[in-house]
C-alpha cells in the first residue's frame, strides 16, 4: 500500500497511528502544503477529493478520507467492536469528529501554525474558536469521566480518530487542557497502546 500523507495533519496522522498500532506497513509519500510532491500527486490523479490522506491499495484503488481509511484498515481488528450498537456508537464519534471537532480544534491550530492561513487568524476568529473548542472538549470530558474509552471496554477507531487533533490541542491550538482531567487521562491511555507513534515519529 501507499499512503499519501501530510506530515503535520492530524487527519493523516490518525492513519499512520492505526497502521503502527496494527503493525502494518505502507509506503509513505509526504505531501505537505506548498510541496512539489503534493502538486505532483494531484497531477497524477492520486487525490480524488483534492486532499490528503489517500490510501492507494495494492491493486491501485484510491481510498480518500481519513475516517474511511481507518474503517477499512480497522475491519476485523480489536479496534472495531463486535457488537453492532457499539459499532454504530463508534461511527457516531467518528462522524462527530469530522462534523464538529475537526472544524474547530484543527482549524484553530491551522490558523496559528500554517503561514498561508495566518491572515484568517484574527483575534475575533481565534476567540470564537477557543470558546467553541472548549465546549467540544467538555463534551469529551463529560463522556470520559465515567469510562476509559469512548465506546465499550477497549480502544476503538473512535479513540484513534479523536486522539489525532485532541492530543495537540494545547501545543498547536492554544487550548488549556488543565480543566479536563478525564480527557488528559484518556490521552495517556491512547499513548500507552502497544505500537504507538507520535505525530512527528
Amino acid at each position: 500500500m501507499r499512503l499519501y500523507s501530510m506530515p503535520t495533519s492530524g487527519n493523516s496522522y490518525k492513519v499512520r497511528l492505526l497502521l503502527a498500532l496494527l503493525g502494518q506497513r505502507a509506503d509513505l509519500i509526504d505531501v505537505e502544503y506548498g510541496w512539489e510532491s503534493l502538486a505532483q500527486a494531484k497531477a497524477e490523479g492520486k487525490m480524488p477529493f483534492g486532499k490528503a490522506p489517500v490510501l492507494e491499495l495494492d491493486d491501485g484503488t484510491l481510498l480518500p478520507e481519513s475516517n474511511a481509511i481507518l474503517f477499512w484498515l480497522g475491519r476485523e481488528t480489536r479496534f472495531v467492536p463486535g457488537d453492532a450498537l457499539d459499532q454504530a456508537q463508534m461511527l457516531s464519534w467518528m462522524f462527530w469528529e469530522q462534523n464538529q471537532h475537526e472544524g474547530v480544534i484543527a482549524v484553530r491550530a491551522a490558523l496559528l501554525n500554517y503561514p498561508h492561513r495566518r491572515a484568517q487568524a484574527t483575534p475575533e476568529r481565534l476567540a470564537e474558536l477557543l470558546e467553541s473548542g472548549n465546549a467540544l472538549l467538555q463534551i469529551m470530558e463529560d463522556h470520559l469521566a465515567t469510562r476509559d474509552w469512548l465506546v465499550g471496554a477497549d480502544a476503538s477507531l473512535a479513540d484513534i480518530c479523536l486522539y489525532a487533533y485532541t492530543h495537540t490541542a494545547d501545543t498547536r491550538g492554544g487550548f488549556d487542557l488543565s480543566p479536563f482531567p478525564a480527557l488528559r487521562a484518556w490521552l495517556g491511555r491512547v499513548k500507552a497502546l502497544p505500537g504507538y507513534i507520535g505525530l512527528d515519529d
